[in-house]
């Protein structure tokens, strides 16, 4: 879900909270109240439902480059280190 779509909706679902407190006669606390309750789980269900989303995903073409690139640079070769093999040289 993009963010534009999920702060349209955020908003219709704390406007339809804010008019079921308005129909249910509470004071303006508890509307607040019942509000910023509403926002914090609604964001927390977002955060989690991204995090899923990004840890389900599949590595990218981009991705797999990059660690191709990353272990050919890596200082190991053959389980020594070459800064080791180095030193012994001199």
């Amino acid at each position: 879900m993009s963010l534009p779509k999920f702060i349209v909706g955020m908003i219709f679902a704390l406007a339809i909270v804010v008019g079921w407190s308005w129909i249910d006669g509470v004071s303006l606390g508890t509307t607040l109240l019942r509000v910023v309750i509403c926002a914090v789980v609604i964001q927390a269900g977002y955060f989690a439902i991204i995090y899923v989303m990004v840890a389900r995903s599949a590595p990218t073409p981009a991705d797999r480059l990059r660690e191709a690139e990353r272990k050919l640079n890596s200082p190991e070769v053959e389980g020594e280190k070459l800064g080791s093999a180095r030193r012994g040289l001199h």
